[in-house]
């Protein structure tokens, strides 16, 4: 039966279209401006991480100064989430987007025109401020949007953030040499300003002011025993990616390895974590976060001492691709813990917390690792990474011991589309 063009089941059905077309706008443009820009900012650190063999030979930065430019951003970024993500829960989550995203951009462009250690240390230290306002605030936006799949959103996001650290490597590759060690630098950050002005066009659920936390931090979160175990654990897991980044150009370099080999292994690394990310992320919802994270973890630890027992670079190259793997199906366990126990107006700070204990362990082994390796050699340096991170896994475990067995099971149904842009692998 044909409906007539003055029925109003006519305009219903206009509506509904126009509705649909808007949706589908704005998830397009949460695409492009969320899991563009988190790619950007971790494609910036995935630079840094490449190049610091050049500050040592280009700028005759030492390597134990290399570890305290890498750890620094960590520490930094640690202060940026205490401080500066609960606003993202009190109705400005879009704007500590933006500034956050302008922030980092200052530190890159500072890492790019520094040629000696304080104005690069400088730009580490803005960059990490940066990311660490932003990272939260995107989060709690992937998180609300459709909280029935957050394990599985956040795993995409964990897709989207490592495949722009995977780009690292590939843009300094094609750039440093005939354009020099700025250049990889000033390309990411211009990307990032061109995908900035897509955040401003993007509708965000902002908290209602009624709803607003009082808190102006997030650590009371911290009484709640499953949150507190999951943040040990999350740092923990960047304990782990705090040395392997200090250590892994360096060991190579010492052991002769090809640069080519070295820079492969760092971008074949991240592909596991992109294509895994998704089923990661609803595995640790429906399976239970804190199983999956004790399975990585414990296997993480015995990667990294392998690392200090192999005699060669391609060994050690072989490992970490079994190493990637471990890490792909397990690495998001932590952020979904915390999104399953906190309230849904705490998210941002909730995710703030956490960032800030991965960028504080994170922040810290890249430093001590940089100064053991150089006092006592790669086989100590990777036993001290391994032994650290069973301590915290078990702690952590110790803290979340009433949640072991938490778990959620996800809606039955056809996969709904991607809420924050984040395409599936």
């Amino acid at each position: 039966m044909s409906v007539r063009q003055d029925d109003p089941r006519a305009d219903d059905d206009d509506r509904e279209a126009d509705d649909a077309l808007d949706t589908s706008l704005s998830k397009w443009q949460i695409f492009i401006a969320f899991g563009g820009l988190s790619a950007m900012l971790s494609a910036g650190y995935g630079v840094l991480f490449t190049i610091v063999d050049d500050y040592n030979t280009e700028y005759g930065i030492s390597e134990s100064a290399i570890g305290y430019v890498i750890g620094i951003g960590f520490l930094s970024g640690f202060v940026s989430q205490v401080l500066f993500a609960p606003f993202a829960d009190r109705g400005h989550a879009r704007k500590v987007v933006g500034i956050g995203v302008l922030v980092a951009v200052l530190g890159l462009i500072l890492m790019a025109i520094g040629t000696t250690l304080a104005p690069i240390i400088i730009g580490r230290v803005i960059n990490g401020m940066g990311i660490g306002a932003a990272n939260p605030a995107i989060r709690r936006i992937v998180i609300l949007a459709d909280p029935d799949n957050l394990g599985q959103n956040l795993g995409r996001l964990l897709s989207a953030d490592v495949f722009g650290f995977a780009m690292g490597p590939a843009i300094s590759a094609v750039l440093v040499g005939p354009f020099g060690i700025p250049s990889p630098f000033l390309v990411v950050s211009a990307v990032a300003l061109v995908l900035l002005p897509f955040v401003a066009r993007v509708t965000v659920d902002e908290t209602s002011v009624e709803f607003r936390p009082k808190k102006r931090l997030a650590l009371d979160l911290l009484r709640i025993p499953a949150f507190a175990g999951a943040s040990v654990i999350a740092g923990a897991t960047f304990v782990m990616i705090g040395g392997f980044d200090a250590l892994w150009a360096l060991v190579h370099d010492e052991l002769g390895t090809s640069e080519w080999i070295a820079n492969l292994g760092i971008t074949l690394f991240a592909v596991p974590l992109v294509l895994l990310g998704p089923w990661s992320g609803r595995t640790a919802q429906t399976f239970g976060p804190f199983k999956l994270a004790a399975i990585g973890l414990t296997a993480g630890s015995l990667f990294i001492f392998g690392y200090g027992l192999l005699p060669t670079g391609g060994l050690i190259f072989a490992l970490a691709m079994f190493h990637a793997t471990s890490d792909g199906a397990t690495f998001s366990a932590p952020s979904v813990a915390a999104g399953m126990v906190v309230p849904a107006d705490r998210q941002a700070g909730a995710q703030g917390v956490l960032g800030a204990s991965q960028a504080l362990m994170a922040g810290v082994m890249a430093m001590v690792t940089g100064e053991v390796y150089e006092a006592h050699g790669r086989t100590v340096a990777y036993t001290v990474v391994a032994a650290s991170i069973f301590v915290l896994l078990m702690i952590g475990l110790f803290l979340a011991r009433a949640s072991w067995s938490l778990q959620r099971p996800a809606p039955v149904g056809p996969e709904p589309a991607a809420p924050v842009g984040m395409t599936g692998a």
